[in-house]
């Protein structure tokens, strides 16, 4: 018992928390509102399960921990993006500047546009 008592502890210590990821000053993708997109954005503050984030397009609002999760966008990922119609559709990231937060993307109908990541979310 005292053996698999250890190993559990060891496990825990190894293991990355959501707290280590989710920290001020973290980039994160939350869930507005808590809703089912991700959205990405900067923790400002945390007070215990509560998150305070300043979205990318400029909105902040407090949510739970649960509903974020350490910003993962990459070339290749899959994102919607808003077009000039103001209208979400699926594309994919393929180039980003080292700021991060500017983007190119190919929308799946083969259009292309440098946007910002304020401009998008992912599922």
């Amino acid at each position: 018992m005292k053996k698999l008592v250890l190993v559990a502890a060891l496990a825990a210590l190894a293991a990355p928390t959501l707290a280590q990821a989710q920290q001020p000053g973290d980039w994160v993708l939350a869930q507005w509102r808590g809703g089912a997109q991700w959205f990405p954005g900067v923790i400002q503050s945390r007070d215990g399960n509560m998150i305070k984030i300043l979205y990318d397009d400029g909105t902040v609002e407090t949510r739970p921990v649960n509903q974020t999760k350490p910003y993962n966008w990459h070339v290749g990922s899959k994102v919607e993006c808003r077009w000039t119609d103001s209208q979400w559709y699926g594309a994919t990231i393929t180039k980003a500047a080292p700021d991060g937060l500017t983007i190119d993307v190919l929308y799946d109908d083969g259009d292309r546009q440098h946007t910002q990541t304020g401009k998008c979310r992912s599922n």
